[in-house]
């Protein structure tokens, strides 16, 4: 699972990159004078140079690139592939950048499936034949992974001089996303995407991969909130001046590394979890368990402070919770759990004391007494009355997955499934971005139903109240337009 990384060599250029104290994510080639790439702080000369001189191994000319552009339209060589065709793929837009490599939406014609195409800048491809071997032969191996939490590849290859790997697309948002839009997450749902993104890692523990550079950004949530990790192997690799005169290599993102890695010690699984540990601690409080002003502060804090203490952040977390955090972030590895097979038993221990349907019921609609419900037997009935007068009725229940992979399905019915409604029904179903309109058969009768489901270790109050009056709605008006009656 390990390698030797190698030194910076004769045929490595090096050029200055900036650490930023603010968003204490990027680590990425800015001038002196630039602001960061990925939060938009300035970054002044202190932060950046006095303190520590950290080289990355990449083309001289991609960091002039980056003192004037943002990073999402760095290395035009590669943008001018938007609207253009790189062998069977149609790049139709941009959905990502970063100094090693770029994201865009892009059709496979001959399957006719749109895909994510990860593509290297030719000259870092150019400048660091290591670092493209590297590439495909992480490529070749997480290609080999096929888990719900985990983006699929597809293909490697490479095309007039562009090195690419060929991935699912996921229409959705990167973890860091979810955190910076609605802020931190409650313990049940942020204890349920940790769990989710352990089983992912899990998977690539078992099958001899690590991922080296597991973060809220390599992890992207689909419509439905499930995770599902990317980039496995692509890390980073940052060459950083701090006490001695060597340079010393870090692989991946400072603020994700675990203590021992930082002490120049090889990557194994339980690093990975300490990683997974830092994304846990960022979607229960919104922070980072540790920062800097500088690289070299922060990375004395990671070493040799204690975990900050969740009331420091103003935060109630269950002690059950606290204490798992605690387990994932410990400080020597032989604290941790040793893979992501024990870090999923952990997560799956502390979620079989959550709440369960009835109290999330409650949570969800304390606040709104005018939504009547109770439940039948396995499931719970809602009966909205709306402001015209219209009335639906939802139901909500569980799946009969096992406790990891259960869903919440929420559904309403529209009608009487009979085949004058059916054209009209698909043409309805293809503009539904959330759910479907499904066909169940009911007391032996079919009927339109509308149905969502939600992982149900991810699913909280707030999110359940607005999916069932979403689906409601849906239905409702779906039955009014179809049949003009009110039948509910």
């Amino acid at each position: 699972m390990t390698e030797t990384p190698p030194h910076p060599g004769a045929n490595t250029r090096l050029f200055t990159v900036a650490f930023c104290p603010n968003c204490q994510f990027s680590l990425e080639p800015v001038s002196m004078s630039s602001v960061c790439p990925g939060c938009g702080h300035s970054v002044s000369t202190s932060v950046s140079v006095t303190s520590n001189t950290i080289l990355f191994s990449g083309p001289a000319e991609e960091a002039q690139a980056a003192t004037d552009k943002p990073k999402a339209t760095r290395a035009t060589e590669v943008d001018e592939l938007i609207g253009q065709q790189l062998g069977v793929y149609d790049c139709e837009g941009l959905l990502g950048a970063g100094a090693m490599g770029r994201v865009y939406l892009a059709r496979h014609r001959d399957l006719q499936r749109k895909c994510a195409l990860k593509i290297l800048p030719p000259s870092l491809a150019a400048s660091d034949p290591g670092y493209v071997a590297r590439f495909l032969n992480e490529g070749q191996a997480a290609a080999a992974l096929n888990h719900p939490n985990i983006v699929t590849i597809h293909a490697i290859g490479e095309e007039r001089g562009y090195y690419f790997l060929e991935m699912e697309f996921v229409a959705g948002r990167s973890l860091r996303d979810l955190v910076e839009d609605e802020g931190p997450q409650t313990p049940v749902r942020a204890t349920g995407l940790a769990l989710r993104i352990a089983e992912g890692l899990a998977s690539a523990h078992t099958n001899g991969i690590l991922h080296r550079d597991l973060k809220p950004d390599n992890v992207m949530l689909t419509h439905q909130g499930v995770p599902k990790i990317t980039d496995f192997g692509l890390a980073k690799r940052v060459f950083v001046h701090l006490e001695s005169s060597q340079p010393r290599e870090f692989v991946g993102t400072p603020t994700f590394m675990a203590p021992e890695l930082l002490e120049s010690q090889p990557a194994t699984p339980a690093s990975d979890v300490y990683a997974l540990g830092v994304c846990y601690f960022f979607l229960l409080t919104g922070k980072l368990p540790y920062q800097g002003e500088t690289l070299n502060e922060l990375i004395q804090n990671i070493r040799h402070q204690p975990l900050p203490s969740f009331r420091s952040f103003g935060m109630s977390i269950p002690m059950e919770l606290a204490e798992c955090a605690t387990m994932l972030l410990a400080k020597a590895a032989d604290n941790r759990p040793q893979s992501g097979v024990e870090a999923v038993q952990l997560l799956q221990a502390v979620l079989g004391q959550t709440e369960d349907i009835e109290s999330l019921m409650q949570k969800a609609f304390m606040n709104h007494p005018e939504i009547r419900w109770n439940r039948e037997n396995q499931r719970y009935r809602i009966q909205l009355v709306f402001s015209s007068g219209r009335k639906q009725i939802v139901f909500v229940e569980s799946s009969q997955h096992a406790a990891v992979d259960r869903l919440l399905k929420i559904s309403s019915i529209c009608c009487p499934a009979i085949p004058v409604y059916f054209e009209p029904a698909l043409r309805l179903n293809s503009e539904i971005l959330h759910g479907a309109l499904a066909i169940a058969e009911i007391d032996e009768e079919a009927f339109f139903v509308m149905v969502d489901n939600y992982p149900l270790s991810t699913v909280d109050p707030e999110e359940l109240r607005r999916s069932v009056l979403e689906v409601a709605h849906r239905a409702d008006a779906i039955e009014k337009l179809l049949t003009g009656l009110d039948s509910n």
